[in-house]
């Protein structure tokens, strides 16, 4: 229920109604209470009222039971009962637009993010990265950045890493060392955030802020994050939501103070966004949280324990709605006393001894007044909601699924060229270019080989020819030497038959075939040689 002068009415006290100033709805807020002492209901009593003004709602589902607020309400015992306490005779029961999402893609429309969008700040927290893998990895996207690589999915991180680490010794002089021991953890990270579905979550179509900030026949949406399986993974969860906060206050622009804020982001289980987190990481979220409310954003801590939330934070939730704690331990009584201390004092009573005997659906309530100063703190009890209470069946869930603009524009993803392609082709290209290269010196050692072997085939063809031509001098001389001598030695015997010529003619064929052997033998001894 909303009224411009009262804002929205929300509890009921003593003093009349309790409501939150629509202009100071973005100031920030926390709801805190033991298991089963009505927050859930809270968080639902709160989302309508400001659906029904006009104001989107974020909102994550542990257990399905939001899943409720799309479906109208109706009498119960505890309806009635509560009916006259607050004044309302005829409650009109309605129900919520609501969309459905899921990281998984499973109860709802997928959301996704690209691994740019997250950044190296939160994945190094998601991946648990101590600082030396942190400077890694921050190092990988730079040189993404300055290559125009995009990293959209995990495999286009993971071809990055792979790229970075084979060219260590290149990058080591513009952007520093980079160890194979770094980027072995990293890999190892990337493949366990994989074993719990985070690859589904990383890639596109990325998920579009502005679908968070829709109205649909005069009411803001109810965006319903299915958070079942979600929290099984503690920093996957938290690190998403932060995602989400972080693109709401990159991307919206400023607004300043509005009447009614542009979107409340309620976020469930909010000692998971501090558990094992950074000092540098608190800090950032302190600055989103304490900038995002210029964006007309607000954002309400769900949680079990004021304490849950750090001190630095904790002082900017300005509206606050405190159900019971049990103080069992001393560490337990310290919490309530520290609860008890977050609030403006009632003089009607003692605010730590309150919290501990509050009934279910009662709470203490404190909101900011038009001035933005916290008002007196009140025991009150808590409107009951207009829609249903609990979950609704999976046939419900799919129906509503189905109906919704956004259907089909997120569930089918893209996978387009980035760094994973680019980087695949350029090592297919080297490749190629390495056998080629490969190829031509082989054929060139071939070519090198055939023409030795043809040297020598013409060196030994040339040594056979000579051969042959020395053979046939010598048989040519072999022959007119024995040609020679036997006409010498037919002469001799003719001479021997002529015995009446001049015995001076015998002396000179003598010394013609003494000569004629002398010849005779040093032509062969050449040859031979």
């Amino acid at each position: 229920m909303y009224d411009k002068e009262r804002g929205l009415y929300v509890a009921h006290c003593d003093n009349g109604p309790i409501s939150i100033v629509g202009k100071m709805a973005n100031r920030h807020g926390l709801v805190a209470g033991a298991t089963g002492t009505g927050k859930t209901v809270t968080l639902q009593v709160l989302a309508e009222s400001f659906c029904q003004v006009g104001v989107p709602c974020f909102m994550a589902d542990m257990k399905g039971d939001l899943s409720g607020i799309s479906q109208p309400g109706r009498l119960s015992g505890f309806i009635e009962k509560r009916m006259p306490e607050f004044g309302i005779e005829n409650p009109e029961f309605q129900s919520c637009p609501v969309r459905f999402f899921d990281v998984f893609g499973e109860q709802g429309h997928p959301m996704r993010a690209t691994v740019s969008q997250m950044g190296p700040d939160l994945l190094a927290r998601l991946m648990e990265l101590n600082d030396i893998q942190a400077g890694v990895l921050h190092i990988v996207f730079r040189i993404a950045d300055d290559r125009g690589l995009l990293l959209l999915d995990m495999k286009d991180l993971r071809a990055m890493l792979n790229y970075v680490a084979e060219h260590a010794a290149e990058f080591t002089t513009s952007y520093g060392n980079v160890s194979s021991a770094s980027v072995g953890a990293i890999q190892r990270a990337l493949l366990a955030l994989e074993s719990q579905g985070a690859d589904k979550f990383f890639g596109e179509p990325s998920f579009d802020i502005y679908d968070l900030l829709q109205c649909e026949g005069g009411k803001g949406i109810m965006n319903v994050l299915a958070a079942d399986k979600l929290m099984l993974q503690p920093k996957l969860y938290s690190t998403f939501l932060l995602w989400l906060m972080s693109e709401l206050y990159s991307t919206l622009p400023e607004v300043g103070d509005m009447d009614l804020p542009k979107l409340i982001f309620f976020f469930d289980e909010a000692h998971m966004l501090f558990d094992g987190t950074s000092k540098a990481m608190v800090d950032k979220i302190e600055q989103v949280i304490r900038l995002i409310r210029s964006k007309g954003v607000g954002i309400y801590f769900v949680t079990q324990s004021p304490t849950d939330i750090p001190e630095s934070i904790l002082g900017q939730l300005g509206n606050r709605v405190q159900h019971a704690l049990r103080a069992y331990t001393p560490k337990d009584q310290k919490a309530v006393r520290t609860a008890a201390e977050t609030f403006r004092p009632n003089p009607a009573f003692s605010t730590a001894d309150t919290i501990m005997n509050l009934e279910t659906g009662e709470a203490l309530v404190s909101f900011l007044d038009e001035k933005g100063a916290p008002s007196i703190v009140e025991r009150a009890k808590i409107l009951f909601p207009l829609s249903q209470i609990g979950a609704i069946s999976e046939s419900q869930r799919s129906e509503i699924i189905k109906r919704s603009r956004l259907y089909g524009r997120y569930d089918n993803p893209v996978d387009r060229e980035s760094a994973f392609e680019v980087l695949l082709a350029e090592s297919e290209k080297a490749a190629k270019e390495a056998e080629e290269a490969q190829a031509a010196e082989q054929a060139a050692k071939e070519e090198a080989a055939a023409q030795k072997e043809q040297a020598k085939a013409d060196k030994e063809a040339a040594k056979k020819k000579k051969n042959g031509l020395g053979s046939k001098i010598l048989k040519g001389i072999i022959t007119a030497v024995t040609g020679a001598v036997a006409v010498a030695a037919g002469n001799a015997v003719t001479g021997k038959k002529t015995k009446g010529k001049d015995i001076a003619k015998r002396a000179t064929r003598n010394a013609t075939a003494s000569a004629t052997r002398t010849i005779t033998r040093d032509i062969l001894g050449n040859l031979i040689k």
